[in-house]
């Protein structure tokens, strides 16, 4: 094994950006919307400026989604939730058997935008400095040089990221919560966006180390994506066979966009109702008697930034009790850890998830989306 870093956009020499080992419009109702008029205020004055910006957030990620799809066949809602953590500023891991295209995926939605992409294929002899980057002596200038590694672009992804040891693996951590990297007593910033798109493989065992939980919750999302149904697999066979459909796509959005989507998910509006049922939520898990790990502090602020991406992508400028559920199972299941007796019993997270969210009463407020 190589343990090689690379796969990223050509450049306009035709040369792939790779690193090798060694080498460093809705507007809400007034229940909906506050609790206090201070704060209903100020959404209602969100309300009549981001109006315009919820059609661009609409417009661009249509293309993207649209862009997607064209690889990825009858799995919407896969392309949707790669949105969702994208516009949060979040990170996506994607965990599912071989061949249903997970590293497919992660090159569609990286390809579909016009910024620096590298990938990183994790193998047990890959290092640390692979990933960061490495100071090397430059012995014309007498002076160490900065050697970035593959971790210094706007989409990092990580192709089956539990093949390379748990040392490797914690090179991630600050990179991934604090978007940068400290190298010899040197801190580097890294670009935004900055989002890094991991797949594993959950059922080969054999020369792989489990994610820990540190590094499983600085993933915004897990996303699985199962088998195509027989319609989508026709239609793949169609236009997989001939050629490959990502040699077609091309960059529909653009770096300065992204930030700017970003930025605009920042300002839709939480009300307290819908913040007090995220943290019931939360803590509800942590007091699950089916449960010995629950969701962290940092796991609830995934699912509200999550649930604002969510609703933007809808055309809200505010957030449903709706937008929370609908993603506490993706954004919060990976996290969990079950009890020994639970998991005996053959009770998984996911499970023990669902049911509590079942049991975790909505606000009053609660609304359809229009």
């Amino acid at each position: 094994m190589d343990g090689s870093v690379g796969g990223g956009r050509p450049d306009a020499n035709g040369k792939e950006d790779s690193v090798t080992p060694g080498q460093g419009s809705g507007t809400a109702p007034d229940d909906a919307r506050s609790t206090n008029g201070s704060s209903g205020a100020a959404g209602r004055s969100r309300a009549r400026s981001g109006g315009a910006d919820l059609d661009t957030l609409g417009r661009v990620t249509g293309r993207i989604r649209d862009s997607i799809e064209k690889v990825i066949e009858g799995k919407p809602e896969v392309a949707k939730l790669a949105l969702v953590v994208l516009l949060s500023d979040g990170h996506l891991l994607i965990e599912d058997v071989p061949g249903v295209g997970k590293t497919m995926l992660s090159k569609a939605l990286a390809r579909s935008i016009d910024c620096t992409v590298r990938r990183i294929q994790f193998t047990p002899d890959l290092l640390p400095s692979d990933v960061t980057g490495v100071s090397i002596f430059n012995q014309d200038t007498r002076q160490f040089e900065f050697r970035p590694g593959g971790i210094f672009a706007n989409i990092v992804v990580g192709d089956e990221i539990n093949r390379a040891s748990p040392k490797t693996q914690s090179a991630l951590l600050e990179c991934m919560e604090e978007k940068q990297v400290t190298v010899d007593g040197t801190t580097y910033s890294l670009d935004s966006p900055f989002m890094v798109i991991a797949t594993q493989n959950p059922i080969e065992m054999e020369g792989t180390y489990a994610l820990p939980e540190a590094q499983r919750d600085r993933f915004m999302a897990r996303v699985s994506m199962g088998y195509p149904v027989e319609a989508a697999e026709i239609a793949m066979l169609d236009t997989h066979t001939g050629a490959n459909p990502l040699d077609d796509l091309e960059p529909v959005a653009d770096a300065s966009e992204i930030r700017k989507l970003i930025d605009i998910v920042g300002q839709v509006y939480v009300s307290e109702p819908v913040q007090r049922y995220a943290v019931a939520i939360s803590t509800a898990t942590r007091r699950s008697a089916e449960l010995m790990l629950g969701a962290s502090p940092r796991a609830t602020l995934h699912l509200v930034r999550a649930a604002k991406a969510s609703a933007a992508i809808a055309g809200r400028d505010y957030v449903l009790p709706d937008d929370v559920q609908e993603l506490a199972v993706q954004v919060l299941s990976h996290r969990l850890l079950t009890t020994v007796e639970a998991s005996m019993s053959g009770r998984t997270p996911e499970a023990a998830l669902r049911q509590i969210v079942a049991g975790v009463p909505m606000p009053e407020s609660r609304r359809a989306a229009t």
